[in-house]
């Protein structure tokens, strides 16, 4: 099973939204450091994609620094610099910027929109703030 959601968004390379979801969930907590990373061939084998994109999906997150191999071990979660607020936000920009392109579609004014998410926020667990809360972040989310 592969440990991070990954939507298949037509127009886009499988390559870039597969790096895209793993570096989110790196990022966001949600694959830790030390935390095993699949294989190459499970994640040609889960996401239906081939062995050789799967490779160098592996490969570049070697590269960034983002992934460890160990002999014997496998390939692991490397220990990721601390992010600021600022930085795990961004990982939100192409949801934002469609959100705000559909509601200038609808006629939806921002403070609409901003009661809307308050709203699901607070269905989803209010003001419940992620395990992964750094400690002395400065930067509003």
């Amino acid at each position: 099973m592969i440990p991070f959601r990954v939507q298949i968004r037509p127009g886009v390379s499988l390559f870039e939204q597969i790096v895209y979801a793993a570096t989110r969930a790196m990022v966001a907590g949600q694959l830790r450091p030390g935390d095993t990373f699949p294989s190459v061939r499970s994640l040609s084998k889960e996401l239906k994609i081939n062995p050789n994109t799967a490779a160098k999906i592996v490969a570049h997150l070697v590269s960034e620094g983002l992934l460890e191999t160990h002999p014997g071990i496998g390939t692991v979660v490397a220990q990721l610099p601390q992010s600021t607020a600022r930085e795990r936000t961004r990982l939100l920009d192409q949801q934002i910027e469609e959100l705000v392109v559909e509601a200038k579609r609808l006629g939806i004014e921002p403070d609409e929109v901003h009661a809307a998410l308050t709203s699901h926020w607070n269905k989803l667990g209010g003001d419940a703030k992620p395990a992964e809360r750094r400690k002395g972040d400065k930067d509003k989310p």
